[in-house]
């Protein structure tokens, strides 16, 4: 074997090596996601059954700036992960105004 072909062939197996570790990261957030979104789903029905309002921008702008934080501390990028945030108070919401509607509110 050349000099070539076992740099290629080491270049592959790295490559395989981290694609496997993205796949696991990739897999520990969807079941941490879910993890969260059972939490909120139980905070839906608190928050029906109380009569309170699905959203609650106070929550949500202090999420924000913690997220920012946390993403700085992480070498991520802050934007990103406040996008990332919007994304999933927007579900959030989606799923408590269900809940408030199936509770008769």
């Amino acid at each position: 074997m050349n000099t070539t072909q076992a740099t290629q062939d080491a270049a592959q197996a790295k490559l395989e090596e981290l694609r496997r570790s993205i796949d696991n990261i990739d897999a520990a957030l969807i079941y941490m996601l879910a993890k969260r979104f059972r939490h909120t789903q139980a905070v839906g029905k608190l928050k029906a059954t109380n009569h309170m309002p699905p959203a609650d921008p106070a929550r949500e702008a202090r999420q924000v700036a913690r997220l920012r934080q946390l993403a700085r501390s992480a070498q991520l990028d802050p934007d990103f992960a406040e996008k990332f945030l919007a994304f999933i108070i927007r579900e959030v919401i989606r799923h408590h105004e269900a809940i408030a509607a199936s509770e008769g509110r």
